[in-house]
């Protein structure tokens, strides 16, 4: 038997946390059922109308899409020339959709690593924090023997979870005090004095949405009348979307956008002096203007949708900018996706050059 939508959705993220995506981005399964069997996959880098079109023609169970379709919430799926019009045609040709985005641009081996390596950088490092969803910390004081009781109950809620980990918390030994007064009956120490009891602070993050579910776990394990905790609004745990590394050979500004544009089949706006030595170079796969500031010891940056004060400021630090367009940046990890849901699912359908980019004819 073929696997579910929902067994395939897990394999993605395993391949890409999607808990790591942008807090913004709807990744995940946007369409369809989950207890389908997903018997034919194909793979896109968006659902535009070529997409759908042919998916109507000839349908499949699950369409793994790299850019969501529907970005905004939305009320009325009707027909027509528009997101919702092309989700209502996917759901009447039974065709479900999952996204993988930016949970992908920043796993080990996802998009903003394969456009790494297509420019052929060398020594690559991470730079650009991408924060994921609203995440918060929950912190109790728990008797040391019942902190694994308590800490299970917490992470089988919903807490604990850090990319592919489960279970994760830190402990600290220390010791609480309290007063019992009258009407308690404390689980140690004794009423009517003040007690100083061995406690572990147990620490474990939750997202913001499994909040409530987490706490009331862990208040129903935890074996004091009042428990102690404490809920903090955090971010963390960060996936990084862009990479820099450096060039094996150095050259001119004119000849690195050579070989930009021959690499990812792009025709790049260029902002810096054509002549000027290229050799460390930072990449941000589809928008990554917005990652600017966070990179300051490069020759060059490489990414798409740059605008032109962006530029400017920019060239004002003395970097370098190729726009060699959104969907130019994504394109070899786009192709990195298709192979591993290939790997997923022995075979799929590629409609990764299908109206792929609203720029080419």
């Amino acid at each position: 038997m073929p696997a579910t939508i929902a067994e395939l959705i897990t394999s993605l993220d395993r391949l890409a946390p999607l808990a790591k995506a942008a807090g913004w981005d709807p990744v995940g399964l946007q369409l369809g059922d989950r207890t389908v069997p997903a018997a034919t996959v194909a793979v896109c880098h968006e659902v535009a109308e070529g997409v759908v079109a042919r998916l109507e023609r000839e349908p499949v169970d699950l369409l793994v899409s790299y850019h969501p379709l529907l970005f905004r919430p939305t009320t009325t799926l009707v027909a027509g020339p528009s997101a919702a019009g092309r989700a209502f045609r996917l759901v009447r040709a039974g065709v479900a959709l999952g996204i993988i985005h930016t949970a992908f641009d920043i796993a080990p081996g996802g998009t903003a690593d394969a456009l790494a390596a297509a420019l052929r950088l060398e020594d690559v490092t991470p730079f650009g924090p991408g924060w994921g969803a609203e995440t918060v910390k929950i912190v109790t004081f728990v008797p040391p023997q019942l902190a694994d009781t308590v800490a299970h109950a917490m992470s089988a809620a919903g807490g604990g979870t850090i990319g592919n980990y489960s279970g994760c918390s830190f402990r600290a030994e220390g010791t609480g005090t309290f007063f019992a007064g009258e009407g308690t009956a404390p689980v140690t120490g004794t009423r009517g004095t003040l007690n100083a009891e061995a406690e572990v602070r147990l620490e474990m993050i939750a997202p913001a949405h499994a909040a409530d579910r987490v706490v009331a776990a862990l208040v129903t394990a935890h074996p004091y009348e009042e428990p102690a905790y404490d809920v903090y609004d955090i971010r963390a745990n960060a996936g990084f979307v862009g990479r820099r590394g450096r060039l094996a050979s150095p050259r001119s500004l004119a000849a690195f956008v050579a070989d930009v544009d021959e690499t990812l089949d792009a025709s790049s706006r260029v902002a810096g002096e054509r002549l000027r030595r290229i050799e460390r170079v930072a990449v941000v796969p589809g928008s990554g203007a917005s990652f600017f500031g966070a990179v300051d010891d490069v020759d060059v940056v490489v990414t798409g949708d740059v605008g032109h004060h962006q530029a400017r400021a920019a060239a004002e630090r003395g970097i370098a900018v190729v726009d060699a367009g959104h969907a130019a940046t994504e394109r070899p990890g786009v192709a990195t996706l298709y192979a591993a849901v290939v790997e997923l699912v022995g075979d799929a359908v590629d409609l990764t050059d299908v109206d792929a980019d609203p720029w080419r004819g």
